[in-house]
């Protein structure tokens, strides 16, 4: 057996049970050999695509995934998606051909192009070792949440693998939950059992229904109230105390809210720029806490009072049983604030003029009667740009694999195939990828991939001919905007000669289209081309650029 089909063989059996990629000549024989080991292969259009779907497809599933590359360009190709999920700490194996050659036109060096984006490059360098190390690249992508180049070797990938060491692998044990020390369990135990105006933020590393109770429960006990960062929206959905996302994306209510804290604890959360506002939702006394399983997250982007390492379910359910405070006290759970929450916390609830015309709708108004149309089950996939704000809090979700947000490189284009990633790991659920007009035709590639797989997807662009970020932040100092404007692009068209339904949207009647479409029998995916003004940049938009 060559090295190429061993190391596929290994992969498979070592829990790698979805890959995507495009196939080359230097990849071809370990991509055949991961499918006929019983892994799924999805083929993408574009590289870039295939890495994006991988991140997604891993971050919705909750397991390791692959992305399989060519040598070189195969690999320069995909080192956009690869950056995204590198910087968002997604368990990614990337399975990239390599020639070791200088002269080669396809050398490039492999390993620190993966060093550049924060991935970790490993590589094959034997027959002998080949099995065992593609084993242990499994191993560190699942035990340090790392995104791992695997680079294999032309010359290597061709040996023969000596006998007795393609025996089938056991899967990978899962990452072990790391126990708090109890010093750190009682010193934040007693910082709530002060606190008289909590806030609990949590973030991606508490994700899980787990994590959801054990928070839930000790801020029922001591008062807090529930936020999340943009990546774990729909963590607390349907808790009246829930006060949705914290950062750029709140609403006034929710920034008034946490902003008047005299606690924030961030669960399994940076409490980066985004999330907390540059600052600005910490008032000057409160007390910063901040719990991650990482020890060297703690205090990376914001000075912490108590920072605690240990797994974020562990950590809160031995804060609950240390906890000695008055169950009297409700913290801010007052019958006023639970008023307010019910009636003003989401997006769709504050009032608003609508600026829509008879040849554009207010996003707004858009997305909130997409919000009404489409079913509640469902994920959505985001991508960049002035737009992202109003599918990514005026469209709910029913829990926190409800939105896939693959924003830690802010790169425009990724949205439609993180949404086939996640439409992928979840087909239990109506996937929905909401686009700017300019992402759309970046990644318009993967409509063949939508339109390939049958998935029933909506696909919703946001089309104002431009890059609206970059509109309003350079408009208002009278800058020359051809450079961001465009012509206007019939994008319904484009997705009808991929073999989509379409629909143009310049108002609500528009959108029975959408209604029909949702009422079945939903025979070919979806894109609504909808035209919408550009009078404004999104609320979150300044607080945005302030990072710049």
């Amino acid at each position: 057996m060559k090295v190429a089909e061993a190391v596929g063989r290994a992969l498979s059996a070592a829990g790698v049970g979805q890959v995507f990629g495009v196939v080359g000549s230097g990849n071809f024989h370990l991509t055949n050999a991961m499918v006929a080991a019983g892994s799924r292969y999805v083929a993408a259009r574009h590289e870039g695509g295939a890495a994006t779907m991988a991140d997604a497809y891993a971050r919705m599933s909750g397991t390791v995934a692959a992305v399989s590359v060519h040598q070189g360009p195969g690999l320069t190709n995909a080192m956009t998606g690869i950056a995204e999920a590198a910087k968002s700490r997604t368990p990614l194996l990337v399975l990239a051909a390599e020639v070791t050659e200088p002269r080669s036109n396809f050398h490039v060096d492999q390993a620190a192009l993966a060093r550049a984006v924060g991935a970790l490059p490993v590589r094959i360098t034997s027959a002998e070792d080949a099995v065992g190390q593609a084993r242990a690249a499994v191993h560190r992508a699942l035990r340090e949440r790392r995104t791992v180049l695997l680079n294999l070797p032309l010359d290597v990938q061709a040996l023969d693998v000596p006998g007795g060491v393609t025996e089938r692998i056991a899967p990978p044990p899962q990452r072990a939950a790391v126990e708090p020390a109890p010093a750190d369990v009682a010193e934040l135990a007693r910082v709530l059992e002060r606190a008289r105006r909590p806030v609990f933020v949590a973030g991606r590393g508490a994700r899980s229904p787990g994590a959801r109770d054990a928070l839930e429960a000790l801020a029922e006990r001591c008062g807090a109230l529930l936020a999340t960062s943009a990546v774990a929206r729909g963590l607390f959905h349907g808790n009246p105390w829930s006060l949705d996302v914290s950062g750029g994306f709140s609403s006034p209510l929710a920034a008034e809210l946490i902003g008047a804290a005299d606690t924030i604890v961030g669960w399994g959360c940076a409490l980066n720029m985004w999330t907390m506002r540059h600052g600005r939702l910490i008032g000057a006394g409160t007390t910063v806490v901040q719990v991650d399983d990482d020890t060297s997250a703690l205090g990376a982007h914001r000075t912490v009072d108590v920072g605690v390492t240990g797994d974020v379910e562990l950590t809160a359910r031995r804060v609950l049983e240390t906890y000695g405070g008055d169950t009297r006290c409700q913290g801010c759970r007052t019958a006023d604030t639970a008023a307010a929450i019910a009636a003003r916390v989401r997006w769709r609830d504050v009032p608003y003029e609508d600026t829509g015309t008879r040849e554009r709708m207010d996003p707004r108004t858009l997305t909130i009667a997409l919000d009404d149309i489409l079913p509640a089950e469902r994920v959505i996939g985001v991508d960049s740009g002035n737009f992202m704000g109003y599918p990514s809090m005026y469209l709910s979700v029913p829990d926190e694999n409800g939105l896939c947000f693959t924003q830690a490189f802010q790169s425009i284009g990724l949205g439609l195939a993180t949404a086939i990633g996640a439409a992928l790991a979840r087909p239990d659920r109506l996937a929905v990828a909401a686009l700017g007009d300019g992402g759309a035709l970046m990644g318009a590639a993967e409509l063949d991939t939508v339109r390939r797989l049958g998935l029933p997807m909506v696909v919703v662009v946001y089309n104002d001919d431009a890059y609206g970020a970059e509109v309003h932040h350079f408009g208002p100092d009278g800058h020359p905007l051809d450079t961001v404007e465009f012509p206007a692009t019939d994008v319904a068209a484009v997705a009808r000669g991929y073999g989509f339904e379409a629909v143009t949207v310049r108002t609500r009647t528009d959108l029975k289209a959408v209604e029909d479409w949702v009422a079945g029998p939903r025979s070919a995916p979806l894109l609504i081309d909808a035209k919408v003004v550009g009078d404004r940049g999104a609320w979150w938009l300044e607080d945005a650029f302030r990072g710049h």
